[in-house]
């Protein structure tokens, strides 16, 4: 489908959480995409340069409390990458050269005006409208989370501690994040650009020329008026169903068995991930987008080329109104002193 048929199919539906024009103020335009990164090589998700980013919580079963430490993959970790394919996208196909560099963002890129921090004459910024939060491994650090060590560089790594230099943490591959990923007040054009960035970065974490590899597999798109559940209640929902027992039950010794498990089925992972989210909607003011799976799959190149050129000249409007906005502010401020 172009872009004229994926507005006429969607954008009637989509009204609720998505606007027509670019505006200033929050509207409580909601549009949440539900993802499951997978990585498909190793990993390096680290602060320090070093140690894996972990975390110490529990999980509640029928007869106890299990704590343990789950992965996270930080937000920034997404919004960097995520904004570094998103530049990539817009250089390629329009051929709009922005920076990474705060104080120096193409006022005229859409992708700057989307994700935040474009300046203009007077350093005037734009708050970002995609909302990311730190994702959890459904599984222990224990069991995911990998120290190699190495004799000199280029030599091979060791697995067990030795008198070589230590390498980062590595992630393991097969290790998921359940996470969602929700524009505010966004277009129907940005929320195109940003599906495709989701379905096109394929890199996330630290040295990602040779590893960190991700599949960002979408289970769904939803619309309303407020945020949706939150990442780490996903990660243990799904740990809690992968738990359950013939009779509905969760023990604690199954909860332990799901954490500590070597690998999981991917495929029953998603299933879940999906039916834990819409679960937790129903009681918010949430639903989703009916035939979502069809504005996913016709996520291309050219899609994202034609709703850029669109939302440029939409993004190229609004960035004058607050630039124009905030110059006659200052200019109030100034003959009143």
């Amino acid at each position: 489908m172009n872009y004229h048929e994926i507005k006429e199919k969607f954008g009637r539906e989509l009204r609720e959480g998505l606007v027509e024009e670019l505006i200033n103020e929050p509207s409580a335009h909601y549009v949440h995409i539900l993802l499951l990164r997978e990585l498909q090589s190793s990993a390096i998700f680290t602060t320090n340069g070093q140690d894996a980013d972990i975390t110490n919580v529990g999980i509640a079963a029928d007869d106890g409390f299990v704590e343990y430490s789950p992965v996270m993959m930080f937000k920034r970790k997404q919004t960097g990458s995520d904004r570094r394919k998103g530049k990539e996208l817009q250089r390629n196909l329009l051929g709009i050269e922005d920076t990474m560099s705060v104080n120096e963002m193409n006022p005229q890129s859409p992708e700057s005006i989307l994700y935040g921090s474009a300046a203009g004459e007077d350093a005037i910024s734009v708050t970002s409208r995609v909302i990311y939060d730190t994702a959890y491994s459904i599984r222990d650090a224990s069991v995911i989370v990998e120290e190699k060590f190495q004799n000199a560089p280029g030599d091979a790594f060791a697995k067990g501690a030795t008198t070589a230099i230590r390498e980062p943490d590595f992630i393991m591959p097969g290790t998921v994040f359940p996470c969602v990923v929700t524009l505010r007040d966004a277009t129907l054009e940005e929320l195109i650009f940003v599906l495709g960035v989701t379905k096109m970065n394929k890199r996330y974490g630290a040295v990602t020329s040779r590893i960190g590899r991700v599949e960002n597999h979408i289970l769904g798109i939803y619309q309303g008026i407020e945020e949706g559940p939150a990442n780490l209640y996903l990660s243990q929902e799904v740990a809690r169903r992968l738990a359950k027992d013939e009779s509905g039950s969760i023990t604690a010794d199954n909860l332990k068995k799901v954490l500590y498990s070597s690998v999981l089925n991917i495929e029953i992972v998603k299933d879940l991930t999906k039916k834990a989210f819409d679960d937790e909607i129903k009681g918010m003011n949430i639903k989703p987008v009916n035939a979502g799976e069809d504005l996913v799959g016709s996520i291309t190149a050219d899609l994202v080329k034609e709703a850029l050129e669109i939302q440029k000249e939409k993004a190229s409007r609004f960035f004058k109104s607050v630039n124009k906005n905030a110059k006659g502010r200052k200019g109030e401020e100034a003959a009143s002193e």
